[in-house]
């Protein structure tokens, strides 16, 4: 039997957990290119992805799936093509405590579009915790306006459970079988 590799995309704006939930479901050390935070992204934390955040899970002796974590910023942007090249899937997390958690959502799947049409996304949102609106049925109505179909879960990137979650979701997407 073959070995079969997949490559998820997780990407959201800075602070959205991205490197978070890649370290928790990762089966080996996750590969992090952060730096310090020199710019407006320092009032939400002291480092922030470069380049880009790199773990892996192995589904089987033979599949594993690579989990890719864009920077959040948009001046590295150019990484986000690099990035999404080869991959099966786009994870957006969003950060509900941001000022503007659907113009968030808006751009993303805008900047994405072309990859989330030829491949799947999901959607989680953090941070529910610290602010309970909005709520997941409102970003489905934003979701619907856009006319994309993904499925939306309330996440907690730092939980293995909640993470996994969501790649379930987006392979099942893609082999209802696995």
């Amino acid at each position: 039997m073959a070995h079969t590799d997949h490559k998820i995309i997780f990407t959201g704006p800075v602070g959205a957990g991205k490197t978070t939930a890649i370290a928790s479901i990762s089966d080996i050390e996750p590969i992090r290119t952060d730096e310090h935070a020199s710019d407006m992204t320092q009032k939400r934390k002291s480092n922030t992805t470069v380049a880009m955040d790199y773990g892996m899970i192995r589904l089987g002796p033979k599949e594993k799936v690579h989990l890719y974590g864009t920077p959040g910023q948009e001046r590295f942007d150019f990484m986000w093509d690099i990035l999404t090249k080869g991959g099966i899937g786009l994870v957006l997390l969003l950060d509900n405590t941001r000022p503007t958690p659907f113009e968030d959502m808006r751009f993303y799947i805008k900047s994405f579009k072309e990859f989330i049409d030829s491949t799947r996304l999901v959607i989680g949102v953090t941070q529910m915790d610290a602010r309970a609106t909005p709520t997941i049925d409102d970003y489905a109505r934003q979701l619907a306006e856009l006319e994309v179909s993904a499925p939306i879960f309330e996440v907690d990137a730092r939980q293995r459970g909640d993470v996994s979650v969501l790649i379930e979701a987006l392979l099942l997407q893609i082999d209802p079988t696995l």
